[in-house]
């Protein structure tokens, strides 16, 4: 269990919120996290859970069906998600997807999806990355043409986060051709509009449970009013949300290092080896104090970033720096657990395998490394 005793971030009303959500995962998450893993995704079951429970989109507004609760309450989620060693794309749902919505939707857009999304009953994904074209928006390919009062939508997306489930995909999408990021807009695509198709979810290293797939756009007409906030804006709008979705995935991987320090801590007191315990071996014991002095500096940044989140003063740069560190914190933990775990780490039945696998991706996705690390540098 995270010991969230010393954190500076949350208030009594969090840490009850907290208890509920540990409850919960308990009960609805935690007996079905290997069936997902096997599956290759989260059942449509634990997503109305979760709604009904009120985890999906806890700062959506009250007369949008949320909560209208601060990031505080996502982060919670998230650290609770990423420590019981799932990847369901919750957090994508609640952290990203419902604040693009809220901020730049239409009045009707908003009434049309949040209250579902609350709920659960759609399941969200934003298409950004194409096959040729990574953390370099500026070259997407996707094109929007106008044709009477719609868009006629044509190109290819992949590794989307919650393709396989996803009701409603947030399309990123070239509206103007020489435009450069001034020519790109976010349009709204529901998946029964015709001329959308799903291809495989994708056969990952690790997050097998998170569905993960190509999508392909062909000829699919949309109303020009299914654009999000105004045209030609999408880049911008992208730029602007980057802090949030950064901090989340830091506060995920922080979660998730502490989870796999736990793991390493007590396998090491339990395996002997040469008549003690592994724990009783200096090596270890060093390993270990590195490892925690480590993660005790993470939770006072983590505290920091979000309460600069919540106040609306953190900055991309900022931002960019949280998520290059503690991912980067993730990845030495988790190798180093697996390697205090001798052989037994590299057995899928034991949680430290898939920790290890599943973090790797962490200091890909929502910009690599090297970008963060381009972002800070701009901002010198």
């Amino acid at each position: 269990m995270l010991d969230t005793a010393t954190r500076s971030a949350f208030t009594q009303d969090h840490e009850m919120f907290r208890d509920s959500v540990r409850k919960f995962f308990a009960r609805e998450l935690l007996p079905k996290i290997d069936q997902h893993e096997h599956d290759g995704i989260v059942g449509r079951d634990f997503w109305l859970a979760a709604g009904e429970a009120g985890l999906l989109c806890p700062t959506v507004k009250p007369e949008y069906g949320g909560l209208g609760l601060d990031f505080g309450y996502n982060a919670v989620v998230g650290e609770e998600l990423a420590y019981a060693g799932s990847c369901a794309g919750i957090g994508l749902q609640s952290d990203i997807v419902a604040d693009y919505i809220e901020v730049y939707g239409s009045e009707e857009q908003k009434q049309q999806y949040l209250p579902s999304m609350v709920t659960g009953e759609v399941i969200t994904a934003i298409a950004m990355t194409e096959p040729g074209t990574g953390s370099d928006l500026q070259s997407i390919q996707t094109t929007a043409r106008v044709e009477g009062g719609d868009y006629v939508i044509n190109g290819a997306k992949t590794y989307i986060t919650n393709g396989q489930n996803a009701d409603l995909i947030l399309v990123v999408a070239r509206t103007a051709a020489d435009a450069g990021a001034k020519g790109l807009s976010i349009i709204l695509v529901d998946a029964d509009t015709p001329g959308f198709a799903r291809g495989r979810n994708l056969d990952k290293i690790g997050q097998h449970s998170a569905d993960t797939s190509e999508l392909f756009f062909n000829d699919v007409r949309v109303p020009r009013s299914n654009c999000l906030g105004e045209e030609g804006k999408g880049f911008a709008y992208l730029m602007n949300q980057l802090p949030q979705e950064r901090l989340s995935i830091a506060f995920c991987a922080q979660a998730a290092a502490q989870r796999a320090y736990d793991e390493a801590v007590n396998f090491a007191k339990e395996r002997k080896a040469f008549g003690q315990t592994v724990f009783d071996f200096q090596n270890t014991r060093f390993t270990l104090a590195g490892l925690k002095a480590e993660l005790q500096v993470g939770w006072a940044h983590i505290d920091w970033a979000l309460a600069r989140h919540i106040k609306g003063e953190l900055t991309t740069a900022e931002a960019s720096a949280a998520k290059l560190w503690h991912t980067e914190l993730q990845g030495r933990t988790c190798d180093a657990a697996l390697q205090l775990h001798g052989g037994a780490g590299y057995m899928n039945e034991y949680l430290i395998a898939r920790l290890w696998r599943d973090a790797r991706v962490t200091r890909i996705f929502g910009g690599t490394s090297e970008i963060m690390k381009e972002v800070i540098g701009r901002s010198l």
